[in-house]
C-alpha cells in the first residue's frame, strides 16, 4: 500500500513538471512595435480620388474660358421677322386667285410668279385707259386744225381755245387712266388677261394665306404672301428700367435658345424703344441677329443677355456651383485626381449658367458634372482623402 502510494506521488509530480515545461515553452513572443510613419497631410477643402477609382467615371472636368460679362441675368426675349428684307404681298384688285405657283417655305427669286389672279376690275382699268387714249387722240387732232385755220381768221378764237381746252382735259384723262391702272397692277406684276402677281424680293416665303379660287378684295388686313429672309432676324428685347441707363445703341447681345442647348447666338442692339409698358414696366429693345444657318426662327422665346462694354469673367454651367449656406463653391481640378473645393464669387447668375468674377482663373479645370458627388464625399468623411 506504501508503494503504490508513493508512486501515484511521483507521477503527479512528474505531470506538473511536464505541464510548467510546456507553458513556458509556448509563451508567445511579444509583437514588434511598428515603426512610425509620417502621416500624409491633405487639406480639409481637398478630396484625393486614386486612378481607377469608381466615382472617376462620374465625373466630368472643363477648362475654364474668359468672356463678357453680362451687364444682369438674361431677359426674356422674341424673334421676329427682320422688316427691313420683309415684304407683305396683298391683293391689289378684287377677283379670285386662278393659280398658285409656289408653296411655303419655297425659296423664290426677285420677280419671280406667285400667283396668277382673274380680276375684273383690271379689265375694266384697261378698258377705260383704251378709251381714255382715243378720246385724246381725236381731241389733239381737233385742236391741231383749229390751230391751222387761225383764231380770229377761219375759226372764232372761242372755238380755238374750246378745242385747246378739250385736248388738255383728254389729256389729262389718259393720265388719270393709266395712273389707276398702275395702281392695279403693282411693281413687277405683270398685266394680260390675268394678274401675274411677282415677288419684289428674293427671299424665303414665309407664309402662304391664298388658297386655290379664293375671292380677293383689296384693302384687307392679312397679305397672302410673306416673303422675307430668314437670314437676317429683329430680337425684340424686354429691358427692364434699371438697365436703360446702361443699355446703348451698338451692344453686344449674347442669345440662347432652348431649341439648341449650349449654343450661344451674337446680336447687336439697333434701337432702346421711346415707350415704357405701363402693364410690364419694360421697353422693347430691337436687335439684329444674323443667323446664316437658318437655326433660329421668327416667333421664337429665347434668353437674351446684354453683354458689358468692358470687362470679362469665367463662364461656368450652373451644374458645376455647389452652394453651401451663402456661400458658392466649385470644384477644381488641380492634378489627375486631386479635387479642391475652392470658394467662388459670382457677377451674374443665370438660367443654365453663370459668370465668376474671383475665385478661380481661366485655364483652370473645374468639374462640370458630378460636383454633388464630390461635395457629399468631402462632408461626410468617408471617402478617400
Amino acid at each position: 500500500m506504501k508503494n503504490r502510494t508513493l508512486a501515484i506521488a511521483v507521477l503527479l509530480a512528474l505531470a506538473a513538471a511536464v505541464a510548467a515545461w510546456l507553458a513556458t515553452s509556448g509563451r508567445a513572443q511579444p509583437a514588434p512595435h511598428p515603426q512610425p510613419t509620417a502621416a500624409v497631410q491633405v487639406p480639409p477643402d481637398t478630396l484625393i480620388l486614386p486612378n481607377g477609382s469608381a466615382q472617376l467615371a462620374l465625373l466630368r472636368t472643363e477648362a475654364l474660358t474668359s468672356a463678357p460679362i453680362p451687364l444682369a441675368d438674361a431677359l426674356p426675349a422674341r424673334l421676329a421677322y427682320d422688316e427691313d428684307v420683309t415684304v407683305r404681298v396683298f391683293p391689289p384688285v378684287a377677283g379670285r386667285i386662278a393659280a398658285l405657283r409656289v408653296q411655303p417655305g419655297d425659296r423664290v427669286r426677285a420677280g419671280q410668279v406667285l400667283a396668277d389672279i382673274d380680276a375684273p376690275d383690271l379689265g375694266t382699268a384697261r378698258a377705260d385707259l383704251d378709251k381714255a387714249r382715243a378720246d385724246e387722240e381725236r381731241k389733239r387732232l381737233a385742236w391741231e386744225r383749229a390751230r391751222e385755220l387761225g383764231p380770229g381768221e377761219g375759226i372764232a378764237r372761242r372755238d380755238a381755245e374750246s378745242a385747246q381746252a378739250d385736248w388738255e382735259a383728254a389729256r389729262a384723262e389718259t393720265e388719270r387712266a393709266r395712273q389707276r391702272l398702275g395702281n392695279l397692277v403693282p411693281a413687277g406684276a405683270r398685266a394680260g388677261a390675268r394678274l401675274t402677281l411677282t415677288s419684289p424680293v428674293a427671299g424665303v416665303v414665309a407664309e402662304r394665306n391664298a388658297t386655290p379660287a379664293l375671292e380677293l378684295t383689296p384693302g384687307g388686313s392679312q397679305p397672302l404672301f410673306v416673303v422675307t429672309q430668314l437670314q437676317r432676324l429683329w430680337l425684340l428685347i424686354d429691358l427692364p428700367e434699371n438697365l436703360l441707363a446702361s443699355v446703348k445703341p451698338g451692344s453686344a447681345v449674347s442669345v440662347e435658345s432652348d431649341a439648341w442647348p449650349g449654343e450661344r447666338f451674337r446680336a447687336t442692339l439697333m434701337q432702346v424703344g421711346p415707350v415704357l409698358d405701363p402693364n410690364t414696366r419694360r421697353v422693347v429693345a430691337r436687335a439684329r441677329l444674323d443667323n446664316p444657318g437658318g437655326k433660329l426662327l421668327p416667333e421664337m422665346f429665347v434668353r437674351a443677355s446684354v453683354l458689358q462694354p468692358v470687362g470679362t469673367g469665367l463662364e461656368v454651367p450652373n451644374a458645376a456651383l455647389v452652394t453651401r449656406g451663402l456661400y458658392t463653391y466649385l470644384f477644381v481640378e488641380t492634378t489627375p485626381g486631386r479635387f479642391q473645393r475652392r470658394r467662388v464669387e459670382l457677377a451674374t447668375h443665370g438660367a443654365d449658367s453663370s459668370f465668376v468674377r474671383t475665385g478661380v482663373a481661366p485655364g483652370e479645370r473645374v468639374v462640370v458634372a458630378g460636383a454633388l458627388l464630390l461635395d457629399a464625399e468631402l462632408g461626410s468623411g468617408t471617402g478617400p482623402r
